[in-house]
């Protein structure tokens, strides 16, 4: 399995979340529960905004 964690703003709130980028199920802010990252089968399809990688 490979793949990155990458830090991603929850366009409603702004809050800045660390999440994987192939998640397996739906992602949601952990502030107001705006969806951030989708599950495709491959990479996520991301709803926020991408700052960064995480290291």
């Amino acid at each position: 399995m490979t793949g990155d964690f990458i830090v991603v703003k929850c366009g409603k709130c702004k809050n800045e979340q660390i999440v994987f980028e192939k998640p397996a199920s739906e992602v949601k802010c952990l502030v107001c529960s705006e969806k951030l990252v989708m599950p495709t089968g491959g990479k996520g399809e991301i709803k926020g905004k991408r700052i960064g990688t995480a290291r």
